[in-house]
């Protein structure tokens, strides 16, 4: 795995292998020094034309604990607004002597453009690109669901079998397509629930099952309830009558987190809106896993960019 790019085409396999590499990572936490020297020497860039805190956080601390340096472009007061591409802007930013680009980007394809263009030899992470994937979110999730599902016992497992839950903006999301994506992989069965004006075209396609009823969907009893926030920066025009009606069709009220069993899971992706598409009840309960999933993000994002190097030393 030179590139990571997507969870689509991630085979089981590599999934769980990175899913149990970053567990390995994780026991750096028990360490008095939490680094360790596997990427000495190796430079990383951080390309982040798209705002972000939790993503661009996330992959400078892992390549940090990794001993790695760390280069962090951000589009704002750069030479994009004197009109430079993204070409000339990434050749430029590996000629420093960068070996992986982690690339954010609100273009869809912008990352696979970097890595199948010819103009780089570094390796490329996607860290979002427009409304098409987010590969690493997708990763800390399904690390996130199979740590408490599955405790110490987690490594090797896959998700066979747990019921997901995704509710909110999928049209948007590429959250949402990232797992739906790497959970079919894993063997999880996936509902997406939104109304008709936020499913994606074409989901009748995708192996999930599709509902507009919340509360319906809620009966079924799922493991894993993962809460989206309406991406109004990438709408044009409005997809429901008023913020106040969707807060009642799909929003995770304190009633509705109420009605869930004790053991369900309850996730996103962040940053949230509270009393929007979640509740503070539901976002500040044991069962959720919010935190957990920044936390172990630093993980998965140390796997990754473990993995990216040594396919792409090896070429």
């Amino acid at each position: 795995m030179r590139h990571l790019l997507d969870t689509d085409g991630l085979g089981r396999d590599q999934a769980i292998a990175l899913l149990d590499t970053a567990a390995e990572f994780s026991g750096i936490q028990e360490r008095k020094v939490q680094k360790l020297p596997t990427l000495r020497g190796v430079t990383v860039a951080n390309l982040f034309f798209e705002d972000s805190t939790r993503t661009r956080l996330s992959f400078e601390s892992a390549a940090k604990k990794l001993s790695a340096d760390v280069i962090t472009f951000t589009g704002q007061g750069s030479s994009l607004s004197k009109g430079e591409s993204l070409k000339d802007t990434a050749q430029t930013i590996e000629a420093m002597g960068t070996q992986i680009m982690v690339v954010r980007h609100s273009s869809s394809g912008a990352a696979w453009r970097l890595a199948h263009s010819g103009w780089l030899n570094s390796s490329v992470v996607n860290a979002g690109d427009g409304t098409h994937a987010h590969p690493t979110q997708a990763l800390l999730d399904a690390y996130t669901m199979r740590s408490r599902l599955h405790g110490a016992a987690a490594t090797g497992k896959d998700l066979d079998g747990v019921r997901v839950v995704i509710v909110g903006d999928i049209a948007h999301s590429r959250v949402a397509r990232s797992n739906v994506h790497l959970l079919n992989t894993l063997g999880a069965e996936v509902t997406l629930v939104a109304p008709k004006t936020l499913m994606p075209t074409g989901v009748d396609k995708w192996s999930v099952t599709t509902q507009n009823n919340f509360d319906e969907a809620l009966a079924g009893s799922p493991d894993v309830v993962m809460m989206l926030r309406v991406q109004h920066e990438r709408m044009k025009g409005s997809h429901f009558p008023s913020p106040r009606e969707y807060v009642s069709r799909y929003g995770l009220s304190a009633e509705r987190f109420q009605s869930l069993k004790e053991s369900t899971l309850v996730m996103h992706p962040g940053p949230m809106n509270r009393g929007v598409e979640i509740s503070s009840v539901a976002a500040d309960s044991p069962q959720s896993t919010i935190l957990e999933q920044v936390t172990n993000g630093v993980w998965v994002r140390m796997a990754v960019l473990y993995s990216v190097y040594q396919q792409g030393d090896a070429r």
